[in-house]
């Protein structure tokens, strides 16, 4: 039995990480935008199947490695925690970078979209540090069966992401046009983004939890 205070927990873990710029965000942008919503959704569709082998990768119990090893937990953390505080920089910086001022692609095919959503997925180091690093910190071993939970609470964060995703896709475009005659806007999207990356760095970093053997 999952808590109610895990699932809250992991879904506000999922918001804040989908809300804030990464490659998932910027790929689906620079598509919605160059190609239109079609394209989008075609690129969202791949993003979907890399959330669902992480999270068949942890329900299998891949995070029991990190309950054995610490060093590599660690080890992930840390890169993890540094990557954020890196795009953080990247967003904050003078000229720093917006995921609504994408550049614009070349038109591919259906099929390169949805394969290029699916790496980018599966390549995006925040994905890895909420499957590897913050969901273990919400499954309880006396609430039951590990996987299970580890089942459920990947579950959460797969429905908010795409939720929050697809409603990017569908308003990216307005969104875009909005801020491109808005410099102002603009510079505070920027820095409201960049602040929470680097809050959320500095969260991954400092935590002390360990993740739990599957059971």
């Amino acid at each position: 039995m999952i808590e109610v205070t895990a699932v809250l927990g992991v879904a506000a873990a999922a918001l804040g990480m989908v809300l804030t710029p990464g490659p998932n965000m910027m790929y689906l942008v620079s598509r919605t935008v160059s190609q239109g919503r079609r394209a989008g959704f075609v690129s969202l569709a791949g993003v979907a199947l890399g959330f669902g082998c992480y999270l068949a990768a942890a329900t299998a119990g891949i995070t029991a490695v990190f309950a054995v090893v610490p060093g590599l937990y660690m080890a992930l953390k840390l890169a993890g925690a540094g990557y954020l505080a890196w795009l953080a920089w990247k967003v904050l910086r003078p000229g720093g970078i917006s995921a609504f001022a994408p550049q614009d692609l070349p038109a591919d095919p259906a099929r390169r979209l949805f394969t290029m959503g699916l790496v980018t997925n599966l390549l995006n180091p925040k994905i890895a540090i909420m499957y590897m690093a913050l969901i273990p910190q919400f499954v309880a071993p006396e609430q039951g069966r590990v996987w299970l939970q580890s089942l459920g609470l990947g579950a959460v964060q797969i429905a908010v992401a795409l939720s929050v995703n697809g409603l990017i896709v569908l308003g990216a475009g307005a969104v875009a046009g909005f801020l491109a005659g808005r410099p102002l806007w603009l510079r505070a999207q920027r820095w409201v983004t960049g602040t929470m990356l680097g809050a959320i760095a500095a969260l991954v970093a400092t935590d002390r939890a360990r993740p739990v053997p599957a059971a």
